[in-house]
């Protein structure tokens, strides 16, 4: 046993011997062969310095491998390079292989986005097929796929449909729109310059202030673009009339039995719209109602896309009075016609007014009494004041004093001049478009050009009926003038009434409209088609301080004719004399012949 214990020994030192030989074997021959067959040294720069790092697009590491020399494949797994020898042909496979990978992975990423995107955009083009899937039923057209179509029904879009129709995001952007946009109420402005003013229409015509080159105060016929846009907003609002609300839908059986009336666009009265290039567009459109003082007023707004009814409400103008307020000093000729046509307006048709009438001075007072005696004697008219006042005229202090002395509550006040001419209409419109602290109106009048100038010669001049026509040549719409205005007695004391410092002509109801465009009211600026201006001389006082008399001689100028009938009149020594060259050429040619 010991015996065999010594040969397992033996035998195995013999072993490990051998083996100790065979490694120092291979190290000597891997040595020789690295040495052999190594490439020989370069000052070149390695070619790790040349290839693009990783990520690169160059186009010769897409995807392909270079071959690797003989030597390559005797290395197998050796490690990397000697430091600061060259590097080895496998590390070289080693990098190009990296390369490939992150390519490989750059593509497939951009693959991935490019499936996303297309998934992306698939679902908008849904979005918005839906979005006009739903104006198109709006506005009374068949939806896709379907034949033909059932008659228009009009194309309201309410916010319940806006919110079943529409993604959220646009939802709230257009709710967003409407909120900035002065619908409701007023933002304060820095001065008159900054307003948007309103444009009036009716079916047939658009009143306008931004004339253009034409110059003509109203449009007729109206431009294409615009009579669309006006026929969709009158079609929204008759469909909205004639379809009734949830809210219409749980009133009484009474209230549902006189409510039974079908609205048509011969109900539509009148409209007001304007623009905030920013926001969108605002439409106020008055119908009448179910009674000769009722009315309906339907508010819609447009931002830049589907409208949304804002209100609709009923309107009673039954029992809201107006007190007229007229300034005066002298001039009672023009006061007698003024009460003529206060006669006929105020009195027989509408019934729903008070005159106040504040006279300065002693001179002429009792034929203003005597005027207005007659007047209350013929038409059985109460309701009406006179003030005097023994001082110097001043326009502003007789409104002041006018407006502060009604004791019969919240009344609408309308301050009026005794040259102004009104309509029904108008009173109509001033009861609309003025709200107890909400908003206040302020017309723009229609002023009439010299009748003198217009008609040739004063025998030609018909009846003041026949000459209040808005055309370019009767007369321009005063944009500069903020004299006439509704608004209500809570409103104007609030703000602080008139400057009473004001003397004279001018001035007092600039300051007054400004103090509104820097409150929260909504002023209303429009022109109205039942406010006249009657042409009357004028005359400057040479007392008044030089920016009030430069003001006064500019209306002066402005108030005479238009440019081109100041024109003719400039021009006339030359026209004049131009005709007689040509009848002498006539005649001296007829003696020839």
């Amino acid at each position: 046993m010991l015996r065999a214990v010594m040969l397992r020994r033996g035998l195995l030192l013999w072993v490990s011997r051998v083996g100790g030989l065979l490694v120092l074997l291979c190290c000597s021959l891997s040595l020789l062969y690295v040495m052999r067959c190594s490439p020989p040294y370069s000052n070149d720069p390695p070619l790790s310095h040349i290839l693009p790092h990783a990520g690169s697009n160059h186009p010769s590491l897409g995807g392909t491998r270079p071959e690797t020399g003989a030597g390559a494949a005797g290395v197998g797994g050796a490690g990397p390079a000697h430091s600061g020898g060259p590097p080895s042909a496998h590390s070289y496979q080693v990098l190009l292989q990296e390369r490939e990978e992150q390519h490989r992975l750059h593509i497939s990423s951009l693959k991935k986005q490019i499936a996303q995107l297309k998934e992306a955009l698939q679902e908008r083009s849904q979005q918005l097929k839906g979005v006009q899937e739903s104006l198109k039923r709006a506005n009374g057209g068949p939806a896709e796929g379907q034949e033909g179509g059932a008659a228009s029904q009009g194309g309201s879009v309410g916010e319940a449909q806006v919110a079943k129709s529409q993604p959220a995001d646009l939802q709230e952007f257009l709710k967003a729109q409407l909120s900035k946009a002065e619908v409701t109420f007023g933002i304060r402005l820095p001065s008159e310059y900054a307003v948007v003013p309103f444009e009036s229409f009716t079916l047939q015509r658009v009143y306008q202030l931004e004339m253009g080159l034409t110059r003509h105060p109203e449009e007729k016929p109206v431009r294409k673009d615009k009579r669309e846009e006006l026929a969709e907003v009158l079609e929204t609002a008759l469909h909205s009339l004639n379809t009734p609300s949830s809210e219409q839908d749980r009133r009484s059986a009474v209230e549902k039995a006189q409510a039974s009336k079908v609205y048509t666009p011969s109900d539509f009265i009148e409209g007001i719209t304007r623009t905030e290039k920013d926001k969108g567009t605002l439409y106020e459109l008055t119908f009448r109602g179910e009674s000769s003082n009722e009315f309906r007023r339907l508010v819609l707004f447009r931002p830049f896309g589907p409208l949304l009814k804002v209100k609709n409400e009923r309107v009673d103008t039954t029992n809201v009075l107006i007190n007229i307020i007229v300034p005066l000093s002298r001039r009672t000729d023009k006061f007698k016609q003024f009460m003529h046509n206060f006669r006929e307006v105020c009195v027989r048709q509408d019934g729903r007014v008070h005159l106040t009438v504040v006279y300065f001075g002693k001179e002429q007072m009792s034929e203003v009494q005597s005027t207005l005696e007659n007047t209350s004697r013929e038409a059985n008219f109460k309701n009406y004041t006179l003030m005097q006042l023994d001082e110097e005229f001043s326009r502003g202090r007789g409104l002041d004093i006018g407006a502060r002395a009604w004791k019969g509550g919240n009344v609408l006040l309308f301050f009026c001049d005794v040259d102004i001419y009104f309509t029904a209409d108008f009173l109509n419109t001033c009861r609309l478009n003025a709200q107890p602290g909400k908003k206040v109106f302020y017309p723009v009048l229609f002023s009439q050009y010299n009748p003198s100038v217009i008609y040739g010669s004063p025998d030609r001049i018909p009846a003041v009926e026949q000459q209040l026509v808005i055309k370019k040549d009767t007369g321009f719409w005063r944009d500069f003038g903020f004299g006439m205005t509704c608004q209500y007695r809570s409103d104007f004391l609030n703000i602080g009434g008139f400057d009473i410092d004001i003397k004279g002509w001018g001035g007092e109801d600039v300051h007054l409209y400004r103090k509104y465009l820097h409150s929260n009211l909504l002023v209303v600026r429009a022109p109205s088609r039942g406010l006249f201006h009657l042409w009357h001389e004028k005359h400057c006082a040479d007392e008044l301080p030089p920016d009030q008399y430069r003001m006064c001689m500019q209306s002066k100028a402005m108030n005479e004719a238009s440019h081109g009938q100041l024109g003719m009149l400039f021009f006339r020594h030359e026209i004049e004399a131009h005709l007689r060259k040509q009848k002498l050429q006539q005649n001296s040619n007829a003696k020839k012949t």
